[in-house]
């Protein structure tokens, strides 16, 4: 073990604090000030010096965040105070039954009745949780389960990067039990379900499952790839009394680093909470949060006491539920829609209804898999559900109503925008349409691909441009860029004449390229821009890799089966056909290509990179290992023949020591190229 000197504990220490500062400032505050590249380089720093000195390690470090062994089962937690739930309130008469019942309970003189101080926050769509703070540091995360006994999820809960594991400031209590919600944005759930459908996976059916059945892992490094987030809500056990009000508990656990809500209000009487109430609803659809209403409580920490509770809940607070976004109707018609990247949607044309306030006449069906499982047919009776401004989505199928003789809806083979062929490959969930340089539906999503850095690299050519080129009907496949005038581009919205000669160079200019970046701007399905280069070094030529079989194909570098069945089934389409004979005839050329990957000096080699490189960028130092035959990896391990290592190197340089794999220098690398 290396010895231990006085500046290394106190750099671990000075680390951990700026690393914890930073993390503060970007998963609560929105607000980071530095860049990721600089929070890396802090990161990796604290973890090389945590791994030589591995008795420094504590459990508040931010390197601990995810544990790296499965748990067997979750342990039981008993809850010090019970994690009650709330009573609902419907409607305002309700609302107002609960504020006269909290100002008897409270001996107020009913005839000339006082405005009692209430909080309001939303009530938050997700998993309810209780984390126990000991001295400042996390030591438990607990489910609610029945409210006396939960799950212990302490692994978990220390994945979620905006909850705290080291109090910040001062003046923490011995011990600190703080209750609150996990849950995931709306953003970052439409993400999780398209990566999880691109993964053939089953999707979740709204936020509070998928941020349930994340927080139960016995994996905390699953856990820790789902987009968690916590908000506080109220306390359970403390070692001291510290406020007279909520509402000054809760400016103190801000302090202390938990992400209070915005949203979060102190409000003077019943009118007020109405109005809160009215402006949190009208607000629902644009929050970045799913929330199914909202909540008020007595402020008065003392008041509460005197209220105390029924059976069942606290009477001193109470959840007003907006309406249900749920709704059932029938599904009229099963509709394949193409997307911008070829993928066909069974989308359920559905009787109108109005859920949540909007009329949903619309539902998706995600894709064939997804309706399968679920078992959607045309006219059956189903319960569409709309959250926020996500596309509504098919719940399920009323079984009971399902009329006689339905039959189940079939994927058409032929695209119903181009007629081109309609292919899932084996290891997709989705079917696509392989005639993506010509379809209509694809032609923004391919134009923008086409033109982009790695690919025909064509500076100007964004979204709000390929848009209107789009829609004046200026350009329908990529060969229409080439044949684009000064005139044209000028009478489009906000195109100037500067800006339209920048343009027009800038294709001109795109028409010198090499065949690997040619083969990339196609956009063919499971081609990317090694595999794109390892073509190329194979077949030499376009016309010999277009006439290819899928049996030569497979002879190529790591191309198996799938990905020569889309290139393959690419490359014989008519439409798409004649669009790569129009780029040619537009002038688009590269150098003929001479090395052939079987024959290539570092064919079967795999080369991983690591630290900075002062004589080349990774990126051509990857691209130079590529077209020589050899595949760049992203980690090291018995496979590996060489590490290249540069100034600052990771743990790849000390993984590859441990390995035995051989290690380059820079210097020895660019000899090796030389030779190459």
């Amino acid at each position: 073990m290396t010895p231990l000197s006085p500046s290394i504990q106190s750099r671990i220490v000075t680390l951990r604090s700026e690393i914890n500062e930073h993390d503060y400032r970007y998963y609560v505050l929105d607000a980071p000030v530095i860049s990721d590249a600089e929070y890396d380089r802090l990161l990796r720093e604290l973890q090389q010096l945590e791994a030589a000195h591995p008795e420094l390690v504590a459990a508040d470090s931010p390197t601990q965040r995810v544990g790296g062994t499965p748990l067997i089962s979750l342990g039981e937690v008993r809850h010090s105070l019970p994690m009650t739930s709330l009573d609902n309130a419907f409607d305002e008469a309700e609302v107002r039954d609960w504020d006269r019942r909290v100002r008897q309970g409270l001996g107020q003189d009913m005839s000339a009745p006082i405005p009692v101080t209430y909080t309001a926050e939303p009530k938050f769509d997700g998993v309810s949780i209780s984390l126990r703070y000991e001295n400042g540091v996390l030591a438990r995360a607990a489910t609610r389960g029945d409210g006396a006994t939960g799950e212990d999820v302490t692994a978990n809960a220390r994945t979620i990067n905006t909850l705290p594991l080291q109090l910040r400031g001062t003046g923490w209590l011995r011990v600190l039990e703080v209750r609150g919600e996990v849950v995931i944005p709306k953003r970052a759930f439409e993400r999780l379900n398209e990566e999880r459908l691109a993964r053939g996976e089953s999707i979740f059916a709204n936020p509070r499952n998928a941020a349930a059945g994340s927080l139960r892992q016995l994996d905390s490094r699953i856990t820790a790839q789902r987009p968690l987030s916590f908000f506080p809500w109220g306390l359970g056990e403390i070692s001291d009394e510290w406020a007279p009000h909520y509402s000054q508990i809760v400016a103190r656990l801000k302090t202390w680093g938990f992400p209070v809500t915005e949203y979060f209000r102190a409000l003077h009487g019943v009118d007020e909470c109405l109005a809160y109430y009215q402006t949190m609803a009208a607000q629902r659809n644009d929050l970045p949060f799913e929330v199914d209403g909202v909540v008020y409580k007595v402020d008065a920490l003392a008041a509460r006491a005197t209220l105390g509770f029924t059976a069942r809940a606290p009477r001193w607070g109470v959840a007003y539920k907006f309406p249900a976004q749920e709704e059932t109707t029938i599904v009229e018609d099963i509709i394949a829609s193409v997307g911008r990247t070829g993928v066909i949607t069974p989308v359920a044309a559905l009787r109108p209804i109005e859920v949540g306030g909007v009329t949903v006449s619309r539902a998706t069906l995600h894709n064939e898999d997804e309706l399968r499982r679920k078992d959607i047919h045309i006219g059956d009776t189903v319960i569409v559900r709309r959250a926020g401004d996500v596309i509504p989505e098919v719940v399920g199928v009323i079984v009971d109503k399902r009329p006689a003789h339905v039959k189940p809806w079939l994927m058409p083979t032929q695209c119903p925008v181009c007629k081109s062929e309609v292919l899932r490959l084996p290891n997709e969930s989705a079917y696509r349409c392989v005639g993506g340089l010509y379809c209509a539906a694809q032609r923004s999503g391919a134009l923008l691909h086409f033109a982009s850095r790695h690919a025909m690299n064509i500076d100007g050519l964004g979204d709000k441009l390929v848009s209107q080129l789009v829609e004046t009907g200026l350009v329908k496949t990529a060969a229409d860029l080439y044949h684009l005038n000064h005139d044209a581009l000028t009478a489009l919205e906000r195109m100037g004449s500067k800006s339209a000669e920048n343009l027009l160079a800038a294709i001109e200019k795109s028409k010198s390229t090499t065949l690997p970046r040619f083969l990339y701007a196609l956009g063919i399905n499971q081609v990317g821009e090694t595999t794109a280069k390892q073509l190329t070094a194979h077949f030499g030529n376009l016309d010999t890799l277009m006439a290819a079989t899928p049996e030569a194909l497979q002879g190529v570098g790591e191309v198996g089966p799938v990905v020569a069945q889309s290139i393959h089934h690419f490359f014989h389409q008519p439409h798409n056909m004649e669009v790569i004979s129009a780029l040619i005839v537009a002038g688009i050329h590269w150098p003929a290509q001479q090395t052939s990957l079987r024959h290539a000096p570092w064919s079967g080699k795999t080369f991983v990179l690591t630290g900075t490189l002062n004589s080349l960028s990774r990126e051509e130092a990857k691209q130079r290992i590529e077209m020589s035959g050899g595949k760049v990896a992203g980690s090291v391990s018995k496979k590996t023949h060489y590490v290249v290592v540069g100034t600052e190197p990771g743990s790849k340089a000390d993984k590859a020591r441990e390995l035995g794999v051989t290690i380059l220098s820079e210097q020895e690398f660019l000899e090796l190229l030389k030779e190459a």
